[in-house]
């Protein structure tokens, strides 16, 4: 007997690239043999992005202008962009086609703004230039382009849906729905433009793939409503086949569940990691197992919400989940836009990303903001890099892209480490950004490797920039150390993103002016390029929403519920008033990503009198050049990325010695090939021929690389004098500047 699996993603989530979960799965599926010899075929569909290019289409603006045509009060903008409807029909195809890389010469008729219609969002499009620079050509039409998308969004949220958004669907509905209230409204009422769009689309993925098991995979609360759109479909018209919830939402906002009128909408709801609930679900269908054996999945059972925890097995190991598998998704439909100037938040709607997890959990897991109580932070499961870079190649055979997005909580550094290493051995031109935790770690040695592996751009919580709150977020930073690992990857050419963080319970306004001291430092000296502050949020399962009273403030809402239980109000009567520092915070971030207004009093970015910083003006630059926490640990590999140098013996080198005596020093030329210029190193002779000999363990193909410890005693036992010696001559520090690491 064959079970047909449906993976869907529901919208809305990213444009430019499929969210990972149901490619997780997929690849999780094709491993899985069922124990009464029956199949799985699996498949899967990004909704999101179909719904998208359905609607945004010719035909979807035609249906979308002749409805909103009948809606009476539209504003002066829709009304203008109805006066306009056929030059939107007209350019739909080709500027989607163009966001999709498939119409580059386009990018002339759009730069020069002559071919696309213009509304509202084109309002500050003046400061174009000054927001992006030198910006190309290319990147300056898809700006534009996507500002034309998301005048078009936002006609259609007017006069159609208003739930609409690129990124995210009735968001506001699924975000505190502590009752299902709302949601239940929403889904008895006549479905929208949008709505219909997307049950269209569903019915041609059931009559193609035929499943009799639909997963939803709902990652944010901008996905819920359109969860349950599908759920309610599949019950209406395919009561047979059975609907499985599970996904990021569920597994924070879910855990208390009692509503029973969700499961009117689908028949089970999985918690965290899906593998295991979903096998044990898949054999409970075939009758293979009982429901009181399910993993972690919630059901009705006459009438009432019942959690079925009862099975013995274990999670399945990261080395057991299987490669992500890409199939059936349309890789080259999704749409390359840049919304904003922020470089990092770039990154994530511009280009096609591959996304792979190191290691499930975090290494860390003590943040106390953080939902360390559960277990996608809690379980800490690191892979090996040789089975990375398997599944690295393996996914860029797949779908013909090489940039990935390590999708770590915080990418441990040592495994960061072993798999740079590995992508260099095996020659992978792989292009990489990932979340890291300001490590001290992360030596400027071990930038510099990154860079060479492919990594482009990280980011990491820098927080509220005062010590007092880092020890009391139990971060284990420090902000001098983020200046220091900051400054590592930027010397190295890595982007650095900071999320910021106001707002922590007994934050005082003084802290908070000394946080934005420090953030305009860190600009300031180029140690950071891209940021974004966050107000604090408390949760149920972090250790703040776990016991308020440990840190000073109070749950004040909002009341229990029968459906979602996660973001909690407080009330923080030994800080602040945080929200008044909203606004100045953004605009004046804002500035600094521009390198703008740098030197302006930070007094100036608010509208009430804020006191003056108390942090030095040169605090960043003086933690930046403490170099005492730099000591090579004896552990530490030595590695030569390169080519292995070729040897030429030169000419005796006289040495003046004491009461004027001289002797001969033979010595070396050690020439290295490198891509760009090749690099000369002078040595005695005899040293030089010793680095020859012990070459194959330092170079990066080594099979045991050799330990700064190892190296020295091989030097000093081959008679080369003190290995500690030789590290203060000119020709070590000659060959560490050209890029010799120690890691």
């Amino acid at each position: 007997m064959t079970t047909r699996v449906l993976l869907l993603t529901p919208p809305f989530t990213q444009l430019n690239t499929p969210y990972p979960a149901t490619a997780y799965l997929k690849g999780y599926l094709n491993t899985l043999a069922l124990a009464d010899g029956g199949s799985i075929v699996a498949h899967q569909a990004d909704l999101g992005i179909e719904t998208i290019l359905r609607l945004f289409s010719r035909q979807g603006l035609t249906a979308l202008f002749t409805a909103a045509a009948a809606v009476y009060n539209l504003s002066d903008n829709s009304q203008r962009m109805l006066r306009l409807r056929a030059d939107y029909a007209a350019t739909i195809d080709p500027a989607i086609r163009f966001l999709q890389h498939r119409n580059p010469t386009l990018a002339h008729a759009i730069a020069d703004r002559s071919y696309l219609p213009e509304a509202a969002r084109f309002a500050e499009v003046d400061e174009l230039d000054w927001a992006f620079g030198t910006m190309g050509l290319h990147d300056k039409a898809r700006h534009l382009a996507t500002l034309y998308l998301e005048d078009i969004g936002d006609l259609l949220a007017e006069a159609i849906d208003p739930h609409f958004g690129f990124s995210r669907y009735a968001e506001r509905l699924g975000r505190t729905a502590t009752h299902f209230d709302d949601l239940q409204a929403a889904l008895t009422a006549p479905d929208t433009l949008v709505g219909q769009t997307l049950l269209q689309l569903l019915d041609e993925k059931m009559g193609q793939y035929q499943p009799t098991v639909v997963c939803l995979t709902v990652p944010f609360p901008g996905n819920l409503f359109g969860a349950l759109l599908c759920g309610r479909h599949l019950k209406q018209q395919y009561p047979g086949v059975r609907v499985v919830m599970g996904g990021g939402y569920a597994n924070t906002e879910l855990r208390s569940l009692r509503e029973p009128r969700l499961f009117d909408y689908v028949d089970f709801v999985s918690l965290d990691d899906g593998e295991a609930p979903l096998r044990s679900l898949l054999e409970h269908l075939r009758g293979q197992r009982e429901a009181a054996r399910l993993k972690r999945t919630f059901m009705r059972v006459d009438g009432q919400v019942v959690y079925q925890n009862g099975a013995t097995d274990r999670d399945v190991a990261q080395r057991d989940t299987g490669t992500p598998d890409y199939a059936d998704l349309p890789l080259n439909d999704y749409l390359s836009v840049i919304e904003v100037t922020n470089p990092m938040h770039r990154l994530w709607s511009d280009g096609r990303w591959n996304k792979l997890t190191l290691a499930h959990g975090c290494y860390w897991g003590k943040c106390s903001f953080c939902d360390i109580s559960l277990d996608y932070i809690a379980r800490y499961e690191p892979l090996t890099a040789g089975l990375l870079c398997d599944r690295i190649e393996t996914i860029m055979a797949q779908t013909g892209q090489n940039g990935f997005h390590f999708v770590d909580e915080a990418a441990p550094p040592a495994l960061m480490r072993d798999l740079a290493l590995e992508i260099l051995r095996r020659g992978l031109t792989v292009v990489w950004w990932t979340n890291i935790r300001f490590e001290k770690a992360f030596t400027a040695d071990l930038c510099q490797l990154l860079k060479l592996a492919g990594c482009i751009a990280v980011s990491g919580g820098l927080e509220v920039a005062s010590d007092r709150l880092l020890e009391r977020m139990k971060k284990g930073v420090t902000v001098a150390q983020v200046a220091r690992v900051a400054g590592h990857f930027t010397t190295a050419g890595i982007m650095v993103h900071a999320y910021l963080m106001y707002g922590f319970p007994t934050q005082t306004t003084q802290e908070t002016i000394d946080s934005l001291e420090m953030v305009r430092q860190l600009f300031a000296i180029g140690a950071v390029q891209s940021g974004f502050w966050h107000r604090f949020a408390m949760t149920a399962h972090s250790p703040v929403g776990l016991h308020p009273a440990g840190f000073d403030v109070q749950r004040i809402g909002p009341a229990d519920g029968p459906f979602a239980d996660n973001d909690l109000d407080h009330a923080d009567p030994l800080g602040a008033d945080h929200d008044r520092f909203a606004e100045g915070l953004r605009k004046s971030l804002f500035n600094y990503m521009h390198d703008v207004a740098l030197d302006l009093p930070l007094s100036n970015w608010f509208a009430f009198q804020v006191p003056p910083t108390t942090v030095p003006p040169d605090y960043i630059e003086a933690a930046i050049a403490d170099t005492t926490e730099d000591a090579v640990r004896n552990h530490a590999l030595v590695v030569w990325p390169g080519h292995a140098p070729t040897l030429a013996e030169m000419q005796p080198r006289w040495e003046r010695r004491v009461a004027q005596r001289v002797r001969s020093v033979p010595q070396a030329e050690l020439t290295f090939a490198r891509r760009q210029d090749e690099l000369v190193l002078d040595l005695p002779l005899t040293t030089a021929q010793w680095l020859m000999q012990h070459w194959s363990r330092l170079s990066l193909n080594a099979a045991e690389p050799l330990t700064i410890q190892q190296t020295g005693v091989l030097f000093e036992q081959a008679g080369q004098g003190s290995f500690a010696a030789f590290q203060q001559t000119d020709g070590w520090a000659d060959w560490r500047a050209a890029g010799l690491l120690v890691l």
